[in-house]
């Protein structure tokens, strides 16, 4: 998944994802949140979903 949104991150944003640029990618249903950034050695990706509400 960390290398299919970098890709997106290139093509269609069309930005470095190894920056170190914080990239916040929201799901579709609005209760997931996914970072996608570089810390100097690798892409990290963070992932976050609300079980309560969503995202406004």
């Amino acid at each position: 998944m960390t290398v299919s949104l970098a890709a997106l991150v290139e093509n269609e944003l069309r930005k470095d994802p190894f920056t170190g640029t914080v990239f916040v990618f929201r799901a579709k249903r609005a209760d997931q949140l996914k970072l996608l950034y570089w810390d100097g050695t690798g892409l990290v990706m963070t992932f976050k979903r609300l079980e309560e509400t969503t995202i406004t």
